[in-house]
């Protein structure tokens, strides 16, 4: 069966996990006091510190200790969806003052052109927000990226490393799993793919990366298709 659609991870496999370690991370750290202070009336904001304070346990929690909630789950990688979505809001505001720039590998802008013209649609896959990634995307050194996508999925789709967020997906995108190529370099999220049905293929950007056990690329260039 075909190869019809590609779905991508982004950091480790799109994007150098070092932006989003040592430039995105550090970034929303430092500007999330200042952010919530001045944007807590905004819908969307006040929903995400409602949903902090519920995560937490703490329903009293003040504005201050909200932010240092999120701080904490920042420290420590969590893959909260209030988090996520606040990081994405402050992401925006960083590019659009041109703070930094969204890295991503040259191997996958180089090909993301071809892999298109065999017809195959382009997905990607995060725990960073669906705002977040449309970010990192439109704002690379190779400019605006986002009209060879499809589409983006984030946590509210489901865990990366569960098998039902993929069985959504392929619902979603309405087609069948082996129809589908997930390209990730975490070997759990992987074996998620794999027990949904996907095909799989790792991507290797380190020597010392956990294997999996699927097929394995050091760049874009190297996926053929028929």
């Amino acid at each position: 069966m075909s190869i019809r659609a590609i779905i991508v991870d982004t950091a480790g496999t799109t994007t150098d996990l070092n932006f989003i370690q040592d430039v995105l991370f550090p970034y929303s750290r430092k500007a999330m006091a200042e952010f919530l202070e001045q944007n807590q009336q905004n819908v969307v904001v006040d929903y995400c510190i409602s949903d902090v304070k519920d995560i937490a346990l703490e329903p009293d929690a003040t504005l201050e200790r909200v932010t240092e909630i999120l701080q904490q789950w920042i420290d420590e990688d969590r893959k909260l969806t209030p988090l996520k979505t606040l990081q994405g809001l402050i992401w925006k505001q960083g590019y659009n003052r041109v703070e930094f720039t969204g890295h991503i590998y040259p191997d996958f802008i180089d090909n993301i052109e071809r892999i298109k013209e065999k017809g195959i649609r382009i997905y990607s896959f995060s725990s960073g927000s669906v705002e977040a990634q449309k970010l990192l995307f439109s704002h690379t050194e190779a400019g605006d990226l986002t009209g060879s996508f499809n589409g983006h999925f984030d946590t509210r789709t489901g865990n990366k490393l569960d098998k039902q967020a993929y069985c959504n997906i392929c619902n979603t995108i309405s087609l069948k799993p082996k129809q589908i190529l997930f390209v990730s370099d975490v070997a759990e999220e992987l074996k998620a793919a794999e027990a949904a049905g996907m095909t799989t293929c790792q991507m290797i950007r380190f020597a010392d990366q956990r294997q999996a056990t699927c097929k394995k690329i050091s760049s874009f260039s190297e996926l053929a298709f028929d």
